[in-house]
């Protein structure tokens, strides 16, 4: 139709024609972007890397018992999650750059500051305090603000991928870590994540940008430009609003439920008591590291997959599939243990990673279908709930191992919550995308 329809100026034609083609060629920004924030996420998950590794080092140097080390663990993995609704909130004031750059900062400092620790409230300061807030602002609501911004379509692709970077951390520092800590002992493994958070700072404030506007582009699969929006003043206000609004909601809470028990059997479970009881069984600490750092490997692709059939099939059906699967394999760990890898442990291992957050994705896309334009600060409640199941676990598996000696009950109690996940994800209520709060 562009041929027959009459042009104004002959000479003037061919410049738009040309310039048209080659912007289809061109890589789109959002996908810079999305690698900056994939970076970014990869450098903010060093630290997760490092609390099941220093379990039996700080037992045995200070004496504190796996309940004392589980608290401060537990510190750290509530504030993860309570931070990032009002981190969500902070980027539409402040812009993701400034909050980003800020968080890696602390994460550094805190992670640097636990070499010159004594005692247990410094280890809960450190860990707990300065990190929690840190690697909060800089959780999955800060993917799913990215996620927003900058595209309107391949979003489940994009969450997934997003969320795979968590894992790539895991992947790429668990066994540099776990080695570092066997060799020259658990306060250079310390020194290496509080350097690999500052490293990614100049990155962040170079290349991160807050908007597509930013860069005269519309989101990626958006025929339209949309205008940068002002900023949001009061943030905190704003957080709090969006939280009352959407509790109000039934969808909420089944949201929130079912990713508590995600988080207590991830983060909180594995993540956190995975290496030392496979050190009670008589595995060494770097094979069971190594093991943990596999699980990661298979979460990227699990977490990427899932990211794709969140976009083609029903989330509340993929979120039942992935709890009653994680479930069914958590039963059989206990038979599971022991002082070196076999076929069925592998098994095991490939089959939870595929699942360990498969589950972001679908519930990141119910958020977005449910709250709308508040559904990055409504993900970031949903998080703050993942990540106090992850601290309850932390702290009861090992006040649980203290007082039986085994982590047995903790095994069989998580998948018997991830079988209760699965039927409260099928009775999750679907409807449009709206706006919960006015502001």
């Amino acid at each position: 139709m562009t041929r027959t329809s009459p042009a104004p100026a002959p000479d003037a034609a061919p410049a738009p024609l040309q310039a048209s083609p080659a912007r289809h060629h061109r890589v789109h920004r959002a996908w810079f972007v999305a690698a900056v924030t994939f970076v970014t996420i990869i450098g903010a998950a060093a630290f997760r890397s490092l609390p099941g590794l220093l379990v039996d080092p700080l037992n045995q140097e200070f004496g504190w018992s796996r309940g004392t080390i589980g608290a401060a663990v537990s510190l750290n993995l509530a504030l993860y999650g309570l931070t990032a609704p009002f981190a969500a909130a902070l980027m539409d004031r402040f812009g993701i750059r400034r909050v980003v750059a800020i968080a890696l900062t602390v994460i550094a400092a805190g992670s640097g500051l636990t070499v010159w620790m004594t005692a247990a409230w410094q280890l809960w300061l450190c860990w707990g305090l300065l990190v929690g807030l840190g690697t909060g602002s800089m959780a999955l609501a800060f993917a799913a603000t990215v996620t927003n911004r900058w595209f309107t379509e391949r979003r489940g692709l994009v969450s997934g991928i997003l969320t795979a970077a968590s894992a790539s951390g895991q992947l790429i520092f668990l066994p540099l870590l776990s080695r570092i800590v066997e060799r020259h002992h658990w306060r250079p493994a310390a020194v290496t994540v509080a350097l690999a958070a500052l490293a990614v700072v100049p990155f962040v404030w170079l290349l991160l940008r807050d908007h597509p506007a930013d860069v005269g582009a519309a989101p990626y699969g958006s025929r339209e430009f949309v205008p940068k929006p002002a900023p949001v003043t009061g943030a905190a206000r704003r957080t709090l609003a969006v939280l009352f609004s959407a509790a109000r909601t039934g969808t909420f809470w089944l949201l929130a439920g079912t990713f508590a028990i995600c988080g207590a059997s991830t983060n909180g479970l594995i993540q956190t008591h995975f290496v030392p009881a496979e050190h009670d069984h008589g595995m060494p600490v770097t094979t069971a590291a190594s093991l943990l750092a596999v699980i990661g490997v298979f979460d990227v692709v699990g977490t990427i997959a899932s990211g794709w059939f969140t976009d083609r099939f029903e989330p509340r059906r993929l979120l039942a599939v992935y709890y009653a699967l994680r479930g069914l394999s958590l039963l059989f760990l206990p038979m599971l243990l022991g002082p070196a890898v076999h076929p069925p442990m592998l098994f095991f291992i490939v089959f939870y990673g595929l699942d360990w957050v498969a589950t972001v994705p679908p519930t990141l896309a119910l958020c977005r279908e449910r709250f709308g334009e508040d559904s990055a600060i409504v993900f970031g409640w949903v998080l703050a709930s993942h990540q106090i199941g992850a601290a309850l676990v932390a702290y009861l598996g090992g006040l649980a191992h203290d007082v039986l000696g085994s982590y047995d009950l903790v095994w069989y109690a998580s998948g018997a919550l991830c079988a209760a996940a699965a039927l409260m994800s099928l009775v999750i209520r679907r409807g449009t995308a709206a706006r919960t709060v006015a502001v």
